[in-house]
């Protein structure tokens, strides 16, 4: 894996009004008792860690009753630009922050983003159930989806898939401000090739999966953890002819499965109080173990 920056993200909410320089605040209401104070922490972003953000909100109610982690998708860039902004507090991403990003959060907040790596995801590729195929290297896949690449039917890429009658590959792809997008071009096609136009771009991980699962001539990327009936994970080597490694936690975990990826929470600055509580929360032994019940790979000891 190469070096990751570590950042994180989070500031808290009083009321209505947003905290723009995310620093730690409350939100006070009067109840029967008198005055009760609960904290209110914004995390979005990454659509591929919504449902992991939503299963530590959850958890970390039991923990924390008076904090509540208001949890959004959008998408890894709609995260970064919700930080950049100051209308968040934590940017979950499937992508490490790119230098303009870095810049741009450094100049509105006065403080370069923090960040930590919470977890590792094995991106996975799928195919419908129905379709033989059980494995396919990087090479491939870049001859399906790059642009200029010359596989554009099953039957091209050796497979006899008697369940797609056009032969036709169809690409489920997501859409550009993904982070998930981002890593699978840069993995797969490198930093200078794009993805060929005339894929079928849905908005979320999960859509990825679903569509697939409809779809026999059909081909998707999605996060391990979104895996579904009616679909098949592929083995993934780095070459043709090659064997294929599956997407595990083993896999990811030892870099042996060639499209593994950190998954980072951003914030502007060095998180203080119910921030740092529950940043250093997700990567406890009780945040990590929610983590892995619900399919993803626990963060590596030590955060880059």
């Amino acid at each position: 894996m190469s070096s990751v920056r570590t950042v994180i993200v989070l500031g808290l909410a009083v009321g209505a009004l947003a905290s723009v320089a995310c620093s730690s605040t409350s939100n006070t209401t009067s109840g029967p008792a008198g005055s009760s104070t609960s904290v209110v922490i914004r995390l979005t972003g990454s659509d591929t860690m919504v449902n992991l953000d939503q299963a530590w909100a959850e958890n970390y109610k039991k923990v924390k009753p008076d904090v509540s982690v208001q949890v959004a998708g959008g998408g890894s860039g709609v995260g970064i630009a919700g930080l950049i902004d100051g209308i968040l507090d934590i940017a979950a991403s499937s992508r490490e922050i790119e230098a303009e990003e870095i810049a741009r959060v450094a100049k509105a907040a006065g403080a370069e983003p923090k960040a930590f790596v919470v977890g590792l995801d094995a991106l996975a590729v799928y195919v419908h159930e129905s379709n033989p195929v059980q494995s396919i290297s990087i090479e491939e896949l870049a001859e399906i989806y790059g642009d200029g690449g010359q596989v554009l039917r099953w039957s091209q890429a050796g497979v006899k898939n008697t369940s797609c009658e056009s032969d036709e590959i169809i690409r489920v792809s997501r859409q550009n401000n993904s982070g998930t997008y981002v890593y699978f071009r840069e993995a797969v096609l490198g930093r200078t090739r794009e993805l060929r136009l005339g894929s079928i771009d849905q908005s979320g991980s999960k859509d990825v999966v679903a569509l697939v699962s409809r779809t026999p001539c059909a081909i998707g990327y999605s996060g391990m953890a979104y895996a579904m009936p009616g679909v098949r994970a592929l083995k993934i080597s780095k070459k043709k002819g090659e064997p294929g490694v599956p997407p595990t936690v083993e896999s990811a975990l030892d870099m042996t499965y060639p499209i593994a990826r950190p998954l980072y929470l951003y914030t502007r600055g060095t998180p203080t109080g119910p921030a740092k509580e529950f940043i250093d929360w997700a990567l406890s032994a009780a945040g990590q173990q929610v983590l892995q019940d619900i399919g993803y790979v626990p963060a590596p000891a030590v955060s880059k």
